[in-house]
């Protein structure tokens, strides 16, 4: 499936109200193709503006805003619940990743979904990056920031750099063949800005790959922080540097749990071994639990060693130690033994005596 199969799989275009966040001038599909929204965070002619000097995006082909979203929560946007969101490489750009989600559920109908398209750190310019952990969301959703924070800035200004991922997925890139920018003035000026006006500068704000994705998800799921479990994973194809998760509302937490977790198991963890040598039921497959499960058998197997071996040393112990009580015995019944009593007595005497 090519990326938009992908992400509108399943997807009855006829019958689906479909709404897709950040389209600009690539939008998925068009208001001829299906009953589609545009979202985003201002007015098309804004966003024109804004993207007139980047040489990636066509502000002419701009699509029309219809909800814009910002002050208002998504379905006060929206004005109605869609069956359908899309979003591709939005996720890691909202400063507040639960609080985005929650409002994607709000969103959406009771059998709607989510479809995510997500840059894969490894192979994209945040490759020098640290992977986002539980803790970092954690602390963006008790803030509750609307822009991004000055601890996103300065990772994606000092880190974020420039990674052929042809390269990468060879397994030629590394920190080595990488040199880190040098953008501490500038990070320093918009992180100030920040501060003062609490005006928004864009940035990665989180880096995932598809197992820490399921893992992060799968933790603030236990947590009852989020809504959705994983109803369909693609992994990072060869050569291409982006993965697709759907997203299903639940409130069934053991559920949602599992669906994470069921969805690192199916991750490909050894890039360099192409998808269609790879089963993602067999039991060769190098999941993360069959790599612990292996370190432990080797661990235990280790440890039976050590164990053995020094139950021998205890057991030659003991036997050294009976052998010199049974000579000890002999001893001290022999006639030799009775003959030098008194002299031993006369020596414990003297001794006495000296002290």
């Amino acid at each position: 499936m090519n990326r938009q199969e992908k992400l509108l799989d399943g997807i009855n275009l006829s019958s689906s109200v479909i709404a897709e966040i950040g389209a600009l001038c690539n939008p998925l599909l068009t208001k001829a193709e299906a009953d589609i929204r545009y979202i985003d965070y201002a007015d098309a002619e804004t966003l024109r503006r804004h993207y007139s000097h980047n040489a990636l995006i066509d502000p002419e082909k701009i699509v029309e805003t219809d909800a814009i979203w910002g002050k208002q929560t998504l379905l006060e946007a929206l004005n109605q619940r869609v069956d359908f969101i899309v979003a591709s490489h939005v996720i890691e750009h909202v400063p507040d990743l639960i609080a985005w989600l929650s409002e994607l559920y709000s969103a959406l109908t009771e059998q709607g979904q989510v479809r995510l398209a997500i840059p894969d750190r490894r192979f994209t310019f945040d490759f020098l990056r640290r992977e986002t952990e539980l803790s970092d969301v954690l602390t963006a959703y008790i803030t509750s920031p609307r822009v991004p924070q000055p601890h996103a800035i300065f990772d994606y200004y000092l880190n974020a750099t420039p990674v052929d991922h042809l390269a990468a997925w060879r397994g030629e890139v590394n920190e080595d063949t990488l040199q880190r920018p040098r953008n501490y003035e500038a990070a320093m000026d918009k992180a100030k800005d920040i501060i003062a006006n609490g005006n928004y500068h864009d940035a990665h704000c989180w880096v995932f790959t598809p197992k820490s994705f399921a893992t992060l998800l799968e933790q603030l799921g236990a947590l009852g922080l989020i809504s959705f479990e994983c109803d369909c994973f693609n992994d990072t194809e060869p050569d291409t540097i982006e993965f697709f998760v759907a997203l299903r509302p639940s409130k069934d937490v053991a559920a949602i749990v599992e669906s994470w977790q069921k969805m690192a198991k199916t991750v490909r963890l050894d890039v360099s071994v192409p998808l269609s040598e790879i089963d993602a039921r067999s039991s060769n497959r190098p999941t993360m639990e069959k790599i612990i499960e292996n370190r432990n058998e080797i661990a235990l197997s280790q440890e039976r060693q050590i164990s053995d071996a020094l139950l021998a040393e205890v057991a030659e112990l003991r036997q050294s130690l009976q052998c010199a009580q049974e000579e000890i015995t002999q001893l001290r019944h022999s006639r030799s033994w009775t003959l030098t009593r008194p002299l031993r007595a006369l020596s414990t005497t003297l001794r006495s005596l000296k002290g």
